[in-house]
């Protein structure tokens, strides 16, 4: 929405300049008269010190101006289509729009005072006040909740359909995961020994399984996934890891083999990447072996489930950073291999209402608590005028044997800045440190990211200026130094995403966030927050207060908007009461058979959960 040009913004302007690009002189002559009165209405914009109007949306005489809206809907339009335009069309739309039957209960909207759909829909398209857009506006509570009870119970549909499809029970003997529990330099912390179980209940199950494991930065989810994988070795099957990039693969790929090697596994265990770099024979030859069983777990990215790739008997499929993706692609990736049990798996915290609307068709895992071992990361928040000190400082740590990250941020939302910003940090560093420097970014090939961080492993480069490619998938436990450049331009989730590349070893770490100055309100919170909490569930709630739930979950980046009328925390009670009224239409009547089960089906299809639609079919 914008406000009219008619409102008392410019009050002190003598004149303005109404611009017209390829009009007609008589065109004009007849739109503005002269010496008559008309009444201009439009985007109002400063062109060198002057006020102008670009092609005024509306021009009408005086007696009409009660028919110019003080609040004008903006919609996002196509080539060929103008606001006006648009605006005949949904009028057009409004006028044939049917009265549906209710799908809310009538005590319940008796005691919120909303209007029916349609009243709901017409008063949110025609506001009259700046007040009517606001959460707590009725109209707009009414849609927010038609919206959080389709979201819920299509995933309550979703959720009945995968423990009514069978699976395959799988029990191992503990063979392997005890030679991998003897074998740890370290016991598992509570909260993995209670994923563990769950997981494998789960799996032991005739029912498909499909959990979310979610985890703060080092709470070793990884860990938690061998296990599952190695039970599902144990029953003489095969399992599979998937992840979003080559980097965090290879990582995964490490990590594993490692773990392996420490239990004395490797004769038992064969664990193998696959990515788009395999090509050839020795793709041929990975393929030939899986479709043996002679591997029994394969890493890779989305590649695994392209159609050539064929498993022996797979059992088990972890995806590990699953938020990226949003719910309709993840109910349809889950439904590739009828039996196979799925394990997804985020390293970022989600505040509890987002897991409800984003997860609520699975069980849910949590890891809050971090293994032994892991020291506290001092977070200081330094104004970027002081930065010639952090680089003095950061200097005499690597002279002193220090690794560290130096992270730049995204300056607009294009990669191409994000690039230049890092390769010029690191000419700088280049040209006062020497060979030591290295970088990393998205653009890079996957040979040259991979040489660059073996060397930072290695110690052959002590610091590393990266984007935030490595924001996740990285683990070099020696690295103790982490600085983050202009970090109020970061999510807070990302914040801690990227601290939690230190304080991964035994050894102080220290995190460093330059801030530009003058800092916003918001962003003196966030880095208050930062400095306060290395929890990364408290941060996801700050996160969702300061930013919104589609910036929390990347739902923007992606353009997926997770929802178009709802806002948390805003609506969090409304989602609440949502999930409760979606398991009780559930419970009475499963197949949305009734009158209100009916109306129900159609705010599915408005919703677009075709989908879940057709399970109630099937059902």
């Amino acid at each position: 929405m914008r406000p009219s040009a008619l409102d008392p913004l410019f009050a002190d302007a003598s004149y303005i300049t109404l611009v017209f690009f390829n009009a007609r002189g008589d065109y004009l002559e007849k739109l503005l008269p002269v010496g008559q009165k008309r009444v201009i209405s439009g985007k109002v914009e400063w062109f060198e010190h002057a006020l102008q109007m670009p092609h005024p949306d509306y021009i009408a005489l005086p007696k009409d101006l009660e028919k110019i809206r003080r609040l004008e809907p903006v919609y996002p339009l196509t080539q060929g289509i103008s606001l006006k335009m648009f605006g005949k069309i949904l009028e057009a739309a409004e006028k044939n729009m049917p009265d549906l039957p209710e799908w809310i209960e009538p005590e319940f909207m008796h005691m919120k005072k909303w209007q029916s759909w349609k009243q709901a829909l017409l008063s949110l398209h025609t506001p009259k006040t700046e007040e009517d857009l606001l959460p707590a506006n009725l109209a707009r509570a009414r849609l927010a909740y038609d919206e959080l009870l389709a979201n819920q119970l299509a995933l309550a549909l979703s959720r009945g359909h995968v423990k009514k499809s069978s699976g395959t029970s799988i029990k191992g003997n503990g063979v392997l995961t005890n030679a991998l529990i003897r074998a740890l330099p370290f016991t598992l912390t509570a909260g993995q020994q209670t994923a563990v179980k769950e997981i494998v209940e789960d799996m032991g199950a005739p029912t498909r399984m499909i959990r979310l494991l979610q985890g703060d930065v080092g709470s070793g989810k990884t860990v938690v996934a061998l296990m599952a994988m190695l039970t599902a070795v144990e029953a003489g099957k095969q399992a599979a890891l998937m992840a979003p990039t080559d980097l965090l693969c290879r990582q995964h790929l490490k990590t594993l083999t490692h773990m392996v090697m420490a239990a004395g596994l490797t004769d038992r265990v064969n664990i193998v990447l696959l990515t788009g770099k395999e090509k050839g024979k020795t793709r041929e030859a990975i393929l030939d072996k899986l479709r043996n069983g002679k591997i029994q777990i394969l890493v890779g990215t989305h590649a695994l489930f392209q159609e050539e790739v064929g498993f022996r008997e797979v059992s088990l499929v972890v995806i590990d950073e699953q938020h990226r993706f949003g719910v309709k692609q993840r109910l349809a990736l889950t439904e590739k291999g009828s039996k196979t049990d799925v394990l997804l798996m985020t390293a970022t915290p989600i505040p509890r209402t987002l897991t409800l609307t984003f997860y609520g068709d699975m069980e849910v895992s949590l890891l809050k608590e971090k293994p032994p071992g892991r020291t506290p990361i001092d977070t200081r928040t330094v104004p970027a005028s002081r930065m010639e000190e952090v680089v003095e400082r950061l200097e005499h740590a690597l002279q002193e044997g220090s690794k560290a990250y130096w992270v730049c941020p995204l300056v607009e939302e294009s990669e191409k800045s994000d690039l230049a910003a890092a390769t010029d940090r690191f000419e700088y560093f280049r040209k006062r440190l020497g060979d030591t420097v290295g970088l990393i970014h998205g653009r890079m090939k996957q040979a040259e990211k991979d040489e660059t961080m073996l060397a930072f492993l290695e110690g052959r480069i002590q610091l590393l200026v990266a984007t935030t490619v490595i924001e996740v998938g990285v683990d070099v436990p020696d690295a103790t130094i982490m600085v983050i450049e202009h970090a109020e331009r970061f999510g807070l989730a990302q914040l801690h995403q990227l601290r939690g590349r230190v304080g991964r070893g035994k050894d102080h770490s220290a995190c460093v966030l330059l801030y530009g100055e003058p800092i916003s309100e918001t962003g003196k919170r966030r880095l208050a927050v930062m400095r306060e909490t290395e929890d990364g569930f408290r941060i996801a709630e700050e996160d969702l207060m300061l930013r919104g739930s589609g910036e929390v979950l990347g739902t923007r980046q992606s353009g997926m908007p997770l929802f178009r009328v709802a806002q948390f925390p805003e609506h969090g009670e409304l989602l609440l009461a949502a999930r409760d009224d979606a398991k009780l239409i559930l419970h009475r009547d499963s197949a949305l058979a009734t009158a209100r089960g009916l109306a129900l089906r159609n705010l599915l299809y408005l919703f677009e959960y075709d989908t879940q639609i057709q399970y109630l079919k099937s059902g």
